[in-house]
């Protein structure tokens, strides 16, 4: 019935030629006939990057010059070597990509980017100026902005995190219940601690205390917004949970808050500005603690514990010889069961027979940050490195040697079942939740992993063996970086003897003046593509501000070498003493932007150490790229954690003095943190060291 609808409401016949830089047509490989002969790839003539010590020298040189404007945009702007042989691929191409997107974009809608536009009812759309102070209904600026960054930013943000939760949790059960599913209990001691600690009886089999907190989880997910959160309660710190409780801003179930709030967005229901800001603030507390934090600790249970180890990032782990396939998204729970599965002998024999040397997996975007992480995957041979941020999806592909790309959620673009089609990569989603045009979906049953990651492998032989019997052109940027992964708060305490002491010594002694989190996305706005990122933080390590980084940041900061220990000449006396002392780089993996959750848990044990709140912390956070709505949520947990929040570009709430005011300076007065807009990188770097010199001398650190 639904296909028959569909043939009903499809679009006329477009054209499969490229026009204007841009391939006319919808997504739909099918709307795209003979893609091979249309799309000409030239992999000849392209100005390559530099390699090593020369490239390292070229980035920080880039930097420094003030051209980051629309003049030479994109290749001004972007850092990763590999991106940009790929880009200049892509773009003789005339085939769409994210940079010359952005271009055609422009100029974009000056309503919606201060927050000033409605659509939520038949009346609209309406705008706010001065000619029409007011929509339809009456809605002035102030209430517009504020629910517009509620309903379109933090609910999308905070129940995507909190799905991925559940996931997990789900996940968790399956491994306990079903031995077919190809999981294992791999942190059973991680598995006891927070069980316990939401009081769960650990004397029991192991499998019944997984079933046990993998239904709690999930139970108080779905329980109502006004019984509070045993999952908040638990975890959090306690003089939090006082503040939040006389604020009322204490969660419920995450699934309720996100309901709760959609309804106060509804037309004509809640008009209060601040309320609509204090209740993003409460979601993003659920957001921590029942999504975050809490699938990041169920994750680990099943992959392993973060380690400190030594891993390669980058396009040139791709191998023409070998099947390539690439693991994208948020959630590496199948992907690790086919990781484990394809570094069996069986399997590398299987992809030998199909005419390989072998068959290896490699990450992408978050996904691949987890696992350059995780204790499991690092021991497993198929796994051999991440490839980039989610900037570089069609430049990957347009390698021609990706033989299959599957992914979860999220940072998957629409584009990909064209690339694949000119490409000759096999898609496939493994989840539901997300689905691409013409693209396999494999639905996500933990049960069934073992089933399922056998599918995958075999769609991955069979996409490889047509790749050689099509003889295609291919072509492989040559660019490693060596870099040093696995950082958390039980690695790090690992290393410096089983405390966070020493750490905290080197706090109040001054060789590390505090901590930055340089977070989330990468751009393509002016300025960023990754470029804004890797400004903001090599001055931030030379004024000795050690720095953790999480999501698509990280692979700027590997690309960049400086996740290499050697990047420590680049930091300031005091931190580059303290990380050579260490053997450690100025700059720390924490993974992917999910792994925030284990940042929140570090700060919270170095706030423990120094016996004060979180709030007093010489810390700021930074999304300088920032990108989408799960980065809004996080920043909202920021806020309720005490924090000073760096985001950039601008959030889209300008168009109202009262939401700025109340996000940058009210919530600070409550005890809550606050939001620091600024697009400039050198002010925004003086405003990280100003505000973490204020709170060292608020701590009596001078």
């Amino acid at each position: 019935m639904f296909k028959k609808f569909k043939e009903t409401i499809k679009p006329g016949k477009v054209s499969d030629k490229a026009d204007d830089g841009v391939l006319a047509g919808t997504n739909d490989p099918e709307d795209h006939s003979d893609l091979h002969s249309q799309v000409k790839v030239d992999y000849q003539s392209l100005e390559k990057s530099p390699q090593g010590e020369k490239l390292y020298k070229w980035q920080r040189e880039h930097i420094k010059t003030s051209d980051q404007s629309k003049e030479g945009y994109p290749l001004n702007v972007i850092i990763d070597p590999a991106m940009r042989e790929m880009y200049q691929v892509v773009h003789k191409s005339n085939m769409t990509n994210v940079f010359d997107r952005f271009s055609e974009q422009q100029p974009q809608c000056k309503f919606c980017i201060e927050g000033l536009s409605c659509q939520l009812c038949a009346n609209g759309p309406c705008r706010i100026s001065q000619k029409a102070p007011r929509g339809v209904c009456g809605v002035d600026a102030h209430t517009m902005v504020a629910r517009n960054f509620t309903y379109r930013h933090v609910t999308i943000g905070t129940s995507a995190n909190i799905f991925h939760a559940h996931q997990a949790a789900r996940t968790l059960k399956a491994a306990a219940t079903s031995p077919e599913s190809g999981l294992k209990i791999r942190d059973e001691g991680k598995l006891k601690r927070y069980a316990e600690m939401l009081g769960i009886d650990t004397d029991n089999d192991i499998n019944k205390v997984a079933v046990e907190l993998a239904t709690l989880v999930m139970d108080d997910i779905h329980s109502p917004y006004h019984i509070e959160s045993k999952l908040v309660n638990a975890f959090a710190p306690t003089k939090r949970k006082e503040l939040w409780r006389k604020l009322g801003i204490f969660p419920g179930g995450g699934y309720s808050e996100v309901a709760y709030a959609q309804t106060m967005c509804m037309t004509n229901f809640t008009s209060d500005p601040v309320t609509f800001l204090l209740n993003g603030v409460r979601m993003g507390i659920a957001n921590e603690y029942q999504g975050l934090f809490a699938l990041d600790i169920l994750q680990e249970i099943l992959i392993g514990t973060q380690k400190i180890t030594e891993r390669k990032q980058n396009m040139g782990l791709l191998k023409e010889e070998k099947v390539n396939i690439i693991t994208n998204g948020h959630m590496p729970l199948l992907a690790h069961v086919a990781i484990e599965m394809a570094s069996t002998e069986k399997w590398q024999q299987k992809a030998k027979e199909a005419g390989a040397e072998g068959i290896q997996v490699l990450g992408h975007v978050c996904e691949g940050q987890q696992l350059l992480n995780y204790e499991g995957s690092q021991k497993m041979s198929a796994y051999v490195g991440q490839e980039g941020e989610w900037l570089s999806e069609e430049y990957l592909l347009a390698t021609g040697v990706v033989d299959l790309f599957m992914f979860d959620y999220n940072c998957t673009v629409p584009t990909l079942p064209i690339y694949a089609k000119r490409f000759g990569t096999k898609l496939v989603s493994t989840h539901p939740v997300i689905k691409l045009q013409g693209t396999e979906t494999i639905d996500f049953v933990p049960e069934k992993m073992e089933e399922q990651a056998e599918k995958v492998l075999d769609m991955a032989l069979e996409a490889y063996k047509k790749r050689k019997e099509e003889n295609r052109e291919v072509y492989i940027p040559q660019h490693t970086s060596d870099c040093t992964v696995g950082f958390s708060t039980e690695s790090v305490k690992e290393a410096l003897g089983g405390s966070l002491k020493p750490l905290v010594e080197q706090i109040a002694n001054g060789n590390i003046r505090g901590i930055a989190t340089i977070v989330g996305c990468t751009t393509a706005q002016y300025g960023q593509g990754g470029s804004n990122i890797f400004k903001i933080t090599k001055e931030l390590i030379e004024n000795n501000i050690l720095v953790l980084s999480g999501g698509c940041t990280s692979a700027v900061m590997e690309y960049t070498n400086l996740t290499n220990p050697e990047a420590a000449e680049e930091a300031g006396d005091g931190l580059k003493a303290v990380c050579k002392q260490l053997g450690i780089p100025p700059v720390l993996s924490y993974g992917a932007c999910v792994d925030i959750g284990k940042m929140t848990h570090t700060a919270m044990e170095i706030a423990d150490e120094l016996d004060v709140d979180t709030n007093k912390l010489p810390l700021v956070i930074g999304a300088p790229e920032y990108l989408e709505q799960k980065a809004v949520a996080d920043a909202c947990t920021a806020v309720a954690l005490g924090w000073l929040v760096h985001v950039a570009p601008v959030p889209s709430v300008t168009g109202s003095e009262v939401v700025v005011e109340t996000l940058t300076k009210t919530t600070e007065t409550l005890g809550l943190g606050k939001l620091m807009v600024e697009l400039d990188a050198e002010k925004a770097i003086q405003t990280y060291v100003d505000h973490i010199e204020g709170k060292r001398k608020e701590l009596g650190l001078e």
